[in-house]
């Protein structure tokens, strides 16, 4: 089976409302390619790598969660940027990115699938009020310990995380927000949660966790967003009846 692009289109933007969002990159489609889709690769960032791994799949189309064309970048085509771009051309391959609707829709966004993962029950926003709060507030039920939850991510996600201890308390209401969002841990800290989990970490998010009494814990950018694209990409292959391949291109950070 296949699917028109512009099809896929159209469905990704209506599930994941991109206008809803101020992002640092466009999202939906940003290189075109074939006008049809039988073959669709799915992975966190649009590596040289991953595009290699659809070439060599055959696939038709890319969706990832870091795509092109960022804020800020040197909009010249050339050197990484101009290998990957002609890749993509000469394979008339798709290259669909969304970036912050993924991190933030409730049901197949980055957050969501985490908190899953961990046996995470949502409570809300870590924006109370903001609708379009990227990041997410839990709990657990029993409470666990700091050394419980560092057991549970190290073994769900495939990597033991970087833990800054903020006291000696139990772990029953925890805020996480994927990637580099570890600026976030003064919200969790202003909410009175007793845990933020991020992806990255930073020199100051060490200080924030000590000063204000409050446990952190940095799971990798690369290792917590690898499961909302995951999710949205078999969601593709079961509505549409196309092929889709996941493609996990390791990376420490």
């Amino acid at each position: 089976m296949f699917v028109e692009t512009k099809d896929l289109i159209a469905y990704l933007n209506e599930r994941l409302m991109p206008e809803r969002f101020k992002d640092y990159a466009p999202n939906g489609l940003q290189v075109e390619g074939a006008p049809t889709v039988r073959r669709l690769v799915t992975g966190v960032t649009a590596s040289q790598a991953l595009v290699d791994a659809a070439v060599e799949w055959g696939a038709d189309a890319i969706l990832v969660h870091h795509g092109y064309f960022w804020k800020g970048e040197n909009p010249c085509i050339t050197g990484m940027k101009q290998r990957r771009l002609k890749a993509l051309l000469q394979n008339d391959i798709n290259l669909l990115g969304y970036h912050l609707p993924l991190d933030a829709h409730p049901e197949i966004g980055n957050n969501t699938r985490l908190a899953q993962l961990l046996d995470l029950d949502i409570t809300g926003g870590l924006e109370p009020g903001n609708p379009q709060s990227i990041g997410i507030t839990g709990r657990f039920d029993p409470p666990i310990s700091a050394d419980q939850l560092v057991a549970r991510i190290s073994q769900r996600l495939g990597r033991e995380p970087a833990y800054i201890p903020g006291g000696d308390h139990m772990i029953s209401t925890l805020g996480l927000c994927t990637g580099g969002a570890q600026g976030y841990i003064d919200q969790a800290a202003a909410l009175g949660l007793d845990a933020y989990l991020s992806g990255e970490i930073s020199e100051p998010t060490v200080h924030s966790a000590r000063e204000n009494g409050i446990h952190y814990f940095a799971a990798g950018h690369h290792a917590t967003e690898r499961y909302g694209v995951q999710a949205l990409g078999e969601e593709l292959a079961t509505v549409f009846e196309i092929e889709h391949l996941f493609v996990d291109i390791d990376n420490p950070a």
